[in-house]
């Protein structure tokens, strides 16, 4: 991100857990306190007036809780990254389901919380208007976060085979075992390029040092046979020159 201030909104039931987040951030010269709230209904109110850029935000909270206003925060227009701040550590499927940055458990830890203020620097784009995500923007991408049914699991670029779209579902495939991934097959295309992937067809990405074999289909295609998959990988014709570019041949 640029050199302006991380605006962030502390929505918390209990006001010493705010306090305590208050005087930890204080420690960050570039993150500001745009605002703070104790339930769902005044935190709406708050972000809506003051747009930040993150909230650091508890789940339990009475009749209401953080997961439901994280779920309404992701249909605005401007969606403020949602870092779950909570004592409970049961919630982190759901936290994934709605898109959040990061899940810090209280009692909190110096570190934890130098770690959420990292992600929320590297997901914030150099201009407000630039449209990128958090997955486009961060450089540094190392593992990407895949679902198999209530268990969160982070996988390494390496370690992944191909990636496809099945419906609107992106499932990512490692060893033969299914995981699924809440980003868009486009969006993963583009950053996995740095390490080796390559779309092969609107449906594909594949990672390219598990390519063993490339055989010609029908019709100008061709299919890709990965190192220990079984399934065979299409190549539609139109991605088939820049693929023998990329695999020099």
């Amino acid at each position: 991100m640029g050199t302006s201030s991380i605006q962030i909104v502390l929505v918390d039931d209990e006001p010493f857990s705010r306090d305590e987040l208050k005087y930890l951030l204080s420690n960050y010269p570039d993150v500001t306190i745009a605002g703070e709230a104790g339930s769902v209904d005044e935190a709406l109110g708050v972000i809506l007036s003051t747009e930040p850029d993150a909230i650091f935000l508890d789940i339990e909270m009475g009749e209401r809780n953080g997961i439901e206003l994280a779920a309404i925060l992701n249909k605005l227009k401007k969606v403020p990254l949602i870092v779950f701040a909570t004592a409970y550590p049961d919630y982190a499927v759901s936290a994934f389901r709605v898109q959040a940055l990061d899940y810090v458990l209280k009692p909190f830890e110096e570190v934890q919380l130098h770690e959420a203020v990292k992600r929320i620097r590297s997901a914030l784009p150099d201009e407000p208007s630039s449209g990128e995500t958090y997955l486009q923007k961060n450089a540094e991408f190392s593992k990407l976060a895949v679902q198999q049914g209530e268990t969160i699991h982070y996988l390494a670029p390496k370690a992944i085979d191909y990636i496809y779209r099945e419906g609107q579902v992106t499932k990512v495939v490692s060893q033969n075992v299914e995981y699924l991934t809440r980003y868009p097959l486009k969006e993963l295309a583009e950053k996995l390029q740095d390490h080796s992937f390559f779309r092969t067809h609107k449906g594909y990405i594949v990672n390219l040092n598990r390519v063993e074999e490339i055989t010609p289909w029908f019709n100008g295609a061709y299919q890709l046979k990965l190192i220990d998959v079984k399934e065979q990988i299409p190549v539609s014709r139109n991605y088939v020159k820049p693929l023998r570019q990329r695999l020099e041949l």
